[in-house]
């Protein structure tokens, strides 16, 4: 994760979107403000005195991410919803008095998302800090301690890890039916094309990015989306190699197995899955395990609500307690029977 947040949009709504970060903050921070429908609001005054800055800063900021501000809850009240406003507080808000009009008033998510963004002030940037800290001991304590096998966390990890080897053992029979290679090397360098088809990174590459011990298995800390990914390039390759093999009555050579994996990276059919586990791989390595996959950075979105649920929230298990879960031994073993 960035150190400055006032430079990635991407890393801001990361951070806004993972409720589980923003209860704790509100509860370390306490920014106070005035109840309204259900939310606390700091008005533009509020805000000036908070982070010690003039009102023409303030407006300053919402010119240049009015959007970004609004679609975390900055409002202007006016009308009905400003009366309502008012009368709850006395009729009047802070020194802008009865005969307002309009009112700009920010939650408490909107209020650090102008504190991410603001960068004349010290407050908003010991706030920036603040966040960041708050964060990672977040992510690391609902994850258990690490994040090595984050995506084990995910209810569909297992059942697609599972349907993904047996495909794996598709593909590796084909290698040792279709094709004319000496030794045990072969699956290594094959399974090392997949990868760098799929996510641009041979096992060497992924392993040192993530910090990975010598023995680790990299399918093990691979999302669902991934391995999906690659079951398809593997179960695909094997069915092309078996019937080029039996086209030309012999075992194909290294080479034209080469050609047909470097047209799977054209394919137009793989092309949206290629794209979404290069995406998911991307923006959730960064966000949930501090890695940046240089190679894929042009893929890099914002994590939605949803993925901190899936690895964070209360449905979201470890790997052993899935097993533990008789209801998921009975999805793997409908998979084995299949």
């Amino acid at each position: 994760m960035a150190n400055d947040l006032t430079s990635s949009q991407v890393e801001r709504q990361n951070i806004l979107n993972n409720k589980y970060a923003l209860k704790k903050i509100e509860n370390h921070l306490r920014l106070g403000g005035l109840e309204f429908e259900g939310d606390s609001w700091l008005t533009k005054q509020q805000l000036m005195t908070l982070f010690d800055v003039s009102d023409s800063t303030i407006e300053k900021y919402i010119a240049n991410h009015g959007e970004e501000l609004k679609a975390n809850g900055y409002k202007v009240l006016k009308g009905k919803k400003l009366n309502e406003f008012k009368s709850l507080h006395g009729g009047t808000v802070n020194d802008y008095g009865t005969k307002i009009s309009i009112l700009g008033v920010f939650n408490f998510r909107a209020t650090l998302n102008l504190a991410m963004v603001l960068t004349e002030s010290e407050r908003a940037k010991e706030i920036r800090s603040r966040i960041l800290d708050i964060v990672i001991d977040v992510v690391a304590e609902r994850a258990g301690g690490h994040t090595k096998y984050i995506n084990q966390r995910d209810s569909d990890y297992l059942p697609t890890a599972y349907t993904e080897y047996s495909y794996r053992k598709v593909f590796t029979d084909a290698l040792n039916d279709y094709l004319d290679m000496d030794g045990r090397h072969k699956y290594a360098i094959y399974t090392n094309k997949i990868y760098q088809l799929v996510f641009k990174e041979n096992a060497k590459e992924y392993k040192q990015l993530l910090k990975l011990a010598k023995n680790d298995n990299v399918r093990d800390t691979l999302y669902s989306e991934v391995l999906k990914a690659i079951g398809s390039i593997e179960n695909g390759l094997a069915h092309e190699m078996k019937d080029k093999s039996e086209m030309l009555s012999r075992k194909l050579k290294p080479l034209e197995l080469n050609e047909i994996i470097n047209r799977l990276e054209i394919n137009p059919y793989l092309k949206p899955v290629i794209d979404d586990a290069r995406t998911k791989m991307a923006s959730r390595d960064m966000t949930f395990r501090d890695a940046l996959h240089k190679k894929l950075e042009a893929y890099i979105q914002t994590v939605p609500e949803t993925d901190f649920d899936k690895f964070l929230g209360e449905a979201s298990r470890s790997l052993e307690e899935q097993l533990s879960d008789p209801e998921v031994l009975e999805v793997l073993k409908r998979l084995k029977d299949r």
